[in-house]
Order: C-alpha cells, then sequence, then structure tokens
C-alpha cells in the first residue's frame, strides 16, 4: 500500500473510534460490559462464519472465471483477491478502489492483464445484477418500514436502486444493441468537451469506447458460457445472502428473540444500498445511523442496539480491512508463463 493508503486506512479507523465513542455517549458502560459477558458467543461465530463465507465465495467465483483461462491460477491466489477488494473499497470514496487493487494483485499473480480485467469485469457484472435483484426483493417487503423510519433518506436509496439498475442497463445495452450504444455514448460526452482540454477530451473518449469495446467482446463469452455464468450467479446470490443475514445472528447473539428474519435480511439490503451512496469511504457515519435507526424497532434497550451496531460495523467493515492487510503480505502464487 502506498503511504497516502495508509494515511486514509489510519484516518478510517480514527473516524470509526470517534463514531463509536459518540454512539457510547447515552450508555450505561456497567451495563454494556454485562452485555458484552453475557452475549452468545455461537451466534457471533455463525456470524463471523457468514462474513468469510462472504468473502471465500467471491473467491470461488474469482476461481470459477479463472478456471477457463489459467487451470494453473490457484485457490490461494483466487481466496486472496476478495480481502484485498474489502480493503481497498473501505478506503475510497464510494468503494471505487476494490477493482484495481484486485487487478493488480492479479498481476502479481502473472495472470495477463486483459485476462484479468475480463474477469474482474465478469465478475462486477453478475456482482451487480444480483445487487439489484435483491434490491427489487428487499424493497417490496421493507421499503414502507424505511420509508416510515428514515423519511428523506428513502430517497437516498431509491436513487441508488436506480444508480445500480442503470449500470445493468447500460451494460445490457452494450450488449444487445453494441453500435446504437456507442453512438449514444459519444453523442452524451459531447458536452465534456466545452470543460475540459481538447487532449484531456480525446483520451478519455479513446478510453471509455474502449471500455465499450472491452465489455461488447467479454458479452460474446458470457453469451456462449451461459451455464458457466449460471453457476457463477447461484454463488453469488449465497454470497449475498450469507452477508444479509449478518444482523440477524448479532441479534440472536444478544438475546433478541421474535425477530423476522426475512424483514432484518431486506433492511440489510437497503442499508448496503444507503452506503453505497454515501462518498467517505466505508460510509462512516451513515452506515451506523442507518443501522441504529432501522433496527430500533427490533432492539427496544439503547445498550443493546449500540452494541449490535458496533458489532455488526465490526464483522462487515474492519474485519474485510484486517483480512485485506493479512492478504496483501501473503506472497501471491506464479502462474506458469507457457501456458
Amino acid at each position: 500500500m502506498s503511504r497516502r493508503n495508509w494515511l486514509v486506512l489510519i484516518t478510517m479507523l480514527l473516524i470509526g473510534v470517534v463514531i463509536i465513542a459518540y454512539s457510547l455517549r447515552t450508555v450505561n458502560l456497567s451495563l454494556l460490559i454485562t452485555q458484552i459477558n453475557t452475549l452468545n458467543w455461537g451466534w457471533m461465530l455463525v456470524a463471523i462464519l457468514c462474513i468469510c463465507l462472504y468473502l471465500g465465495l467471491e473467491g470461488v467465483v474469482v476461481k470459477i472465471f479463472m478456471s477457463k483461462r489459467r487451470h494453473d491460477f490457484s485457490w490461494k491466489d483466487a481466496l486472496r483477491l476478495p480481502p484485498i477488494e474489502q480493503l481497498f473499497n473501505g478506503i475510497t470514496p464510494f468503494s471505487t478502489g476494490g477493482q484495481p487493487a484486485q487487478l493488480v494483485a492479479m498481476l502479481q499473480s502473472g495472470v495477463d492483464g486483459g485476462q484479468a480485467s475480463s474477469v474482474l469485469l465478469m465478475k462486477f457484472v453478475v456482482f451487480q445484477a444480483m445487487i439489484v435483484i435483491n434490491f427489487l426483493i428487499s424493497l417490496l417487503i421493507g421499503f414502507h418500514f424505511i420509508a416510515e423510519k428514515l423519511h428523506a433518506l428513502s430517497l437516498l436509496v431509491i436513487f441508488g436502486f436506480l444508480v445500480h439498475l442503470s449500470v445493468i442497463v447500460g451494460l445490457l445495452l452494450v450488449m444487445y444493441w453494441y453500435r446504437f450504444t456507442k453512438k449514444v455514448m459519444n453523442t452524451l460526452i459531447r458536452p465534456v468537451a466545452f470543460f475540459v482540454k481538447a487532449e484531456r477530451y480525446e483520451k478519455m473518449k479513446i478510453r471509455l469506447n474502449e471500455m465499450v469495446d472491452s465489455f461488447y467482446q467479454e458479452s460474446l463469452k458470457m453469451k456462449e458460457q451461459y451455464k458457466m455464468m449460471a453457476w457463477v450467479c447461484v454463488v453469488t446470490l449465497f454470497q449475498l445472502m450469507f452477508y444479509y443475514l449478518i444482523p440477524y445472528f448479532i441479534l440472536l447473539a444478544l438475546g433478541v428473540q421474535h425477530i423476522n428474519v426475512v424483514m432484518v435480511v431486506s433492511l440489510h439490503v437497503l442499508i448496503f444500498m444507503i452506503i453505497s451512496l454515501f462518498p467517505i469511504p466505508g460510509g462512516a457515519g451513515g452506515a451506523e445511523y442507518s443501522f441504529s435507526v432501522l433496527f430500533a424497532s427490533f432492539v427496544h434497550s439503547n445498550t443493546k442496539l449500540v452494541l449490535a451496531m458496533i458489532l455488526w460495523r465490526l464483522i462487515t467493515y474492519y474485519f474485510g480491512m484486517i483480512a485485506g492487510m493479512v492478504a496483501l503480505v501473503i506472497k501471491p502464487d506464479r502462474v506458469h508463463p507457457d501456458e
């Protein structure tokens, strides 16, 4: 990691400490310690297992895609990518750093840059599609609840959905109306020329066209390999489901009874969407606030609610970042250059 990345990481850790300290301002610390001592660690281990499965299944997706390209790409390198993605997503605005970091990690393994970009692109497409499907279901189940509790922030949920949906629609347009989409894209970016230098505009135009061309070529492979794509979609659905179940097991660990697992999962999906719209790395502040407001109906004790939020944040955010730092120091295997 660069010096700048280390600085951002330390900053995010400090922000996390400040947010937790602020959340604890109205909590009875002796009661909090009692709650920690009475935690059901069996359910906590299940919650931790869920985040491990979330990361592990993403590694499975990488391995499935790479199996058609490099038979000697090891499981070790496939499982190394997701934690690295989590780390760099966690320290960059809008989680933009994960994709480049994965590309670098695959290049370190000796994978050709074109192959690595192809795999990451297809993984991104499937992940986005499954997020949209999960969100549509959750929107039907839990939107009325989030609208009552978060009011104006419910508009962010809709906006987040439209952003993710527009990505999928754009990708589908490239897949099935390639020439038309390129013409529309080149028309839409023309106004940018009035605000940037001509040289920079041309570079941006060339880069965007290269990206569209690259995705179109990959879409042809997707259509041919529909069985593999279907299998990847199933694995990704399970991957997301394990992530969405984490708050449910945390609430069970705190002794919260009579909770509706479908509602908890649906609300977590909506929180995931809200976090993705916050420009601060990791959605710091917005994530904690959304969790506390939405799950207050399930947890009537303020102490338990704050503890649940802290445990949730530790597992879903900081665990991945720590795992990413460990993954960075693990030396990758190398694929054979003659294959």
